[in-house]
């Protein structure tokens, strides 16, 4: 899992604390707890954090992206890992410099009375401007389970290059801690005006250069035995995440396949003389010069042998007798869903509309590649069965993929007669990231939201950014055939009003949200950042991309910012977007609750009871238009008159909404394409 940081723990340096439970044991045989940092270590892992321990010589720091080192000390002041010396030679401390100016993360976890341990820590860290003030912090006033040095500190809320390290945290406690000197930092926890001394800095966070560096002035609130206690779990998570360094950036698009250009020139040359429906009306020459180029590039594709096979008697078909096309044998013969392998790919040709961008019956042409890492595999085989689902990147493609097209399904290619069911759809991943990541970053900025540590690490790597998407379509895609449907859930042929489309996506993703809540508490790495990207493409980019015209999408996403805007988890206010995180999961599951039970409720009523059912759960968070005569109730009687009768924009944007719309106007448009 390359998108994921490389965290090394120091246990070279004599230090307290060890990420290895046996070690703790041996340590400590009457309290391992009191010198294990294994519950640390493991949360990180179940972030999706790859870490290890450096145990022995000089320590080396290369591939690492994070350096954890926790209270080293002379064995007379603790029990220590007994490895090594508490002190850091010249060398290791200008080669840790170097690794946080080159991009590293640097955590560091100190004690009360720090410079009785016989440690040189201080020379370290005052590479960073930091100083461990040598006392004992005491506070009677604020404090945890009555124990005066334990000091329950006072969070201060402030935003580091865009970032809210302390998002979804309230309470930390500090057990006989000291504070730091640190001006040139930001302090995420600090003592109390009670507390002696008063109102100084527990725990700061600061850019180090190309790097960042975290030092905290207590070592036990992260240890086995206080872990579990206040927010520290999270906190932990957070301070990590924030530290590591940032992913390499990533190519936003592929470059392209040049073996590609002579078939990607021929399909372009059929454009201009290919009616709406698909009919050819040229030189049928062009047809079998396509078929050429196919056949040129066949071998590179010995899996799909049969189907391109197919594709070229479909084409010389097609040029024999020109007009429309017709490509049900060869769309019969491609089953990538039974060819799910992680990088396999496919030359896919066929007649068809793009979703959401090419709306005409064109031949496209389209170089894809599977992605199926084995652990997507292996949730989909354990419990998650989708196997219809294919996971697909861009390699390349031709001019009716150049929109906001991203999907691949056989219900758009041209054929005589619909097969009896279709047994596959791709989604490309590369492009939901891509657009994904940049939206949220440019309504992130333009909204002044501080994102989570986590969140921020989403948006900056498209390798894991796709990942998640990964996941998110897979849950999603399945929940349209679970759960209690009073109609078809994929409504492909149903006339309905729109806002039945846009409450049937957005249960998908809510019920994906909740799944992924579920999966996070099981340790899937990836879970945590499903429910981000639901979040912000719901929120950011759903609402403000496409036409106004029944945008059930964007209708989803209007209604799930309603819904947590009135009960105070999102909050605009002094032109500043913040998110309640600690509320988030619950305010998802509520809304969820509704939709779920306008469903439940739907089974019993007729289908017109249930469209006026569905449009009040809308407006009653989201104002319909003030012509409406669905709100008024005021409809015609027979049933497509009463579809007819809803507005082109049924709701309209808020003027929130309506404001992001012209701020980001220009980075939506750049997305068309993009992956």
């Amino acid at each position: 899992m390359t998108a994921f940081p490389k965290v090394l723990f120091d246990e070279g340096h004599s230090e307290a604390w060890t990420i290895r439970r046996d070690v703790a044991q041996a340590m400590n045989p009457g309290h391992p707890d009191d010198n294990s940092y294994a519950r640390a270590a493991d949360l990180l892992r179940r972030l999706g954090h790859q870490v290890s321990a450096h145990t022995d010589g000089t320590l080396v720091l290369d591939g690492q992206d994070v350096l954890v080192i926790a209270h080293p000390s002379a064995q007379r002041w603790e029990r220590t890992t007994g490895l090594g010396s508490p002190e850091f030679t010249p060398e290791e401390i200008d080669a840790v410099e170097a690794f946080v100016a080159a991009g590293g993360g640097l955590v560091v976890l100190a004690e009360e009375e720090q410079e009785k341990y016989g440690t040189n820590l201080g020379d370290l860290l005052s590479r960073f401007g930091v100083r461990v003030v040598h006392t004992t912090v005491q506070d009677p006033a604020n404090r945890f389970n009555n124990v005066a040095s334990w000091v329950l500190g006072e969070p201060v809320r402030a935003s580091i290059d865009g970032a809210d390290v302390l998002a979804g945290v309230q309470r930390a406690c500090f057990y006989r801690a000291g504070v730091l000197d640190a001006p040139g930092a930001t302090a995420l926890f600090q003592t109390s005006g009670s507390a002696t001394p008063a109102n100084a800095p527990l725990a700061v966070a600061l850019p180090f250069k190309a790097g960042r560096v975290v030092v905290v002035a207590d070592s036990d609130l992260f240890g086995d035995d206080s872990i579990g206690d206040l927010d520290h779990a999270r906190l932990w998570g957070n301070l990590v995440t924030w530290a590591a360094r940032s992913p390499e950036t990533d190519a936003a698009a592929a470059e392209g396949r040049p073996e590609f250009g002579a078939l990607k020139e021929a399909v372009e040359a059929l454009r201009p003389y290919t009616e709406k429906d698909g009919t050819f009306t040229g030189d049928t020459a062009l047809i079998s010069r396509v078929a050429a180029e196919v056949a040129e590039l066949a071998p590179r594709f010995p899996h799909d042998e049969v189907y391109l096979s197919e594709v070229r008697k479909d084409l010389a078909k097609w040029a024999e007798t020109g007009g429309k096309p017709d490509f049900l044998d060869s769309l019969n013969a491609f089953h990538p869903d039974e060819q799910r392998v992680d990088g396999l790919e496919h030359l896919v040709v066929f007649p068809m509309y793009t979703q959401n961008g090419n709306p005409n019956r064109n031949l496209e042409a389209v170089w894809i590649r599977t992605v199926w890492p084995q652990w997507l595999a292996d949730l989909e085989a354990g419990g998650y069965d989708n196997p219809m689902f294919v996971p697909i990147a861009f390699e390349d493609f031709t001019a009716g993929y150049d929109t906001n097209s991203a999907v691949l399904f056989p219900e758009t290619v041209v054929v005589r007669e619909t097969p009896p069911r279709f047994t596959w759809g791709g989604i490309f991943c590369d492009r939901e990231a891509a657009r994904f990541r940049m939206v949220t970053d440019a309504a992130a900025k333009t909204l002044k939201l501080d994102l989570p540590p986590d969140a921020a690490r989403l948006v900056a790597s498209q390798e894991l950014a796709q990942e998640t998407f990964t996941m998110w379509d897979l849950v999603h895609d399945r929940t349209h055939s679970h759960g209690d449907l009073p109609f078809d859930p994929f409504m492909i042929k149903q006339r309905m009003p729109y806002w039945l489309y846009s409450l049937e996506e957005l249960r998908c993703d809510l019920t994906a949200f909740g799944e992924a809540v579920k999966l996070e508490a099981d340790g899937v790495p990836h879970a945590r950042y499903v429910q981000l990207a639901i979040l912000f493409d719901r929120l950011f980019r759903f609402p403000v991309t496409g036409e106004r015209v029944r945008n059930y999408d964007g209708l989803g996403g209007q209604l799930l910012f309603a819904f947590l805007h009135r009960n105070d988890i999102v909050r605009w206010t002094d032109n500043r977007l913040s998110i309640a995180w600690d509320r988030v999961a619950g305010g998802v599951a509520d809304l969820r609750a509704e939709v779920e039970k306008l469903y439940r409720d739907g089974i019993d009523r007729s289908k017109l009871a249930h469209w006026m059912a569905a449009h009040d759960l809308v407006a009653a968070y989201v104002a319909p238009h003030p012509a409406s005569k669905w709100a008024k109730r005021d409809l015609p009687e027979e049933q497509k008159a009463m579809v007819d009768a809803v507005l082109p924009d049924e709701f309209p944007l808020s003027m929130f909404y309506e404001a992001l719309r012209r701020k980001l106007a220009d980075v939506i448009e750049s997305t068309k394409g993009v992956h």
